[in-house]
């Protein structure tokens, strides 16, 4: 055992991950779609480093701009205070997303920014004298760890130690052509209730349920019906912002705009913590008022750090200024390619995409879930071949940063195939 490895299992305890028999590799570099390990070996970042990653690590690009801002200024109090790349950012963030959101709310990652959305949902009734009690979520969704994020987030291994702890939510299907009306129609009963906060949503894609991937015309209809109905609605992009699904936004494939819509991960093209939380003037409004008792008091040490909004703008500026998007359409398509040529192998259950991301559900003795040994399998031989995926159980993700090559897209791909026919 190396020094360094040595020295992390004596003091640090990893996320997600069972300590006892961990194999914990140290990272000292990145550059690209590459990750480099202390012996020099290198591994495709095939899944984004649980999708944060953009456009490659080490952009110097992104690097550059992070060193300008911390050699002018760190952070400053976001309480009574701004700074010129916080606004620039806002204003960025309000023009690209959709046209009802006009504020920028800053917290620090992508569970803070759901609980912000959650509070604000909560407190923008109690402003208005009108009792909502209750959440609405979609079976199989995840939103985070905190607390109330936790709470919207579908029941089960993530959270079972806390059920007892966390408050009731409607969680219904996955919207799809096949069970439109009948959802539709549960729905709307639901919104008639007169006691529906919000509907909190992972738009399009599921991520950390196993990327389960649903319509977006008729989660489209769900949040016309929340407009009809005066419910919040809730986008949460924390995983599907920043061109993961082939647009900047998984909304952009909606026609019908949620009221809230929460970011993180991809914002910052992989280099710092941040959160957004960005509603319409209907939110805030609520709380724009003489009343101090309407204040939102909610905040962090660190709120619109001035070194994340320096990155995050650096990110925006090479959507513009950089092939990303034609990056983004060439893997989206040879994704969609792999899924369609891999679906009918037999160690294979399900094959899917959408955009950039690719899901493999592996055939298995148990069900398909998070704790479904068979992910360790694939880790492992993938490990060996220099790729580094994390799946989640039985289900391969593949999520790479716009910045891989095709050379390096079919080399994952074939190395999946390649274990395939070792079962």
């Amino acid at each position: 055992m190396s020094k360094l490895k040595e020295l992390d299992k004596k003091y640090i305890w990893h996320p997600f991950d069972q300590m006892k028999g961990a194999d914990i590799i140290p990272i000292v570099k990145g550059e690209g779609s590459y990750v480099f390990d202390e012996d020099g070996k290198k591994y495709i970042d095939g899944f984004s480093s649980w999708w944060v990653n953009t456009h490659g690590h080490a952009h110097p690009y992104i690097a550059k701009k992070l060193s300008d801002q911390a050699s002018t200024l760190e952070h400053v109090a976001f309480g009574g205070f701004t700074h010129p790349s916080a606004v620039r950012l806002s204003e960025r963030l309000v023009n690209i997303l959709p046209q009802k959101i006009e504020k920028v709310f800053f917290s620090d990652n992508g569970s803070t920014a759901n609980e912000v959305a959650l509070k604000m949902s909560i407190q923008y009734w109690f402003n208005k004298g009108e009792k909502r009690n209750r959440f609405i979520s979609l079976k199989g969704d995840y939103h985070g760890d905190t607390f109330g994020s936790m709470s919207l987030t579908a029941r089960g291994g993530f959270n079972e130690p806390f059920e007892r702890f966390m408050f009731d939510v409607d969680f219904i299907d996955i919207p799809t052509e096949e069970n439109r009306i009948e959802l539709l129609t549960q729905f709307e009963l639901l919104l008639k209730t007169n006691d529906i906060a919000a509907f909190i949503f992972e738009p399009i894609v599921q991520g950390a349920g196993g990327m389960i991937m649903h319509s977006p015309e008729v989660l489209s209809e769900l949040i016309g019906l929340c407009n009809q109905y005066g419910v919040i609605a809730i986008s949460d992009e924390v995983f599907t912002g920043f061109g993961r699904t082939g647009k900047m936004f998984a909304i952009d494939h909606c026609e019908n705009k949620p009221d809230i819509v929460c970011l993180s991960k991809g914002i910052t093209g992989g280099f710092m913590a941040m959160g957004i939380t960005a509603v319409s003037d209907k939110i805030y409004q609520a709380f724009y008022s003489d009343d101090k008792g309407k204040t939102f008091l909610h905040g962090h040490s660190y709120t619109g750090n001035a070194l994340a909004c320096s990155v995050a703008n650096a990110s925006l500026d090479l959507f513009e200024k950089e092939d990303v998007w034609q990056n983004i359409d060439s893997i989206s398509k040879m994704q969609s390619e792999f899924v369609r040529l891999i679906a009918a192998h037999s160690g294979v259950r399900a094959a899917r995409s959408f955009g950039t991301i690719a899901a493999v559900e592996l055939e298995s003795d148990g069900v398909s879930s998070y704790f479904n040994s068979k992910g360790k399998e694939v880790y492992k031989f993938l490990l060996e071949k220099g790729i580094i995926l994390r799946p989640l159980g039985n289900v391969i993700v593949l999520i790479p940063p716009y910045c891989i090559t095709r050379k390096d897209l079919n080399y994952l791909h074939n190395s999946i195939e390649e274990y395939l026919v070792t079962q």
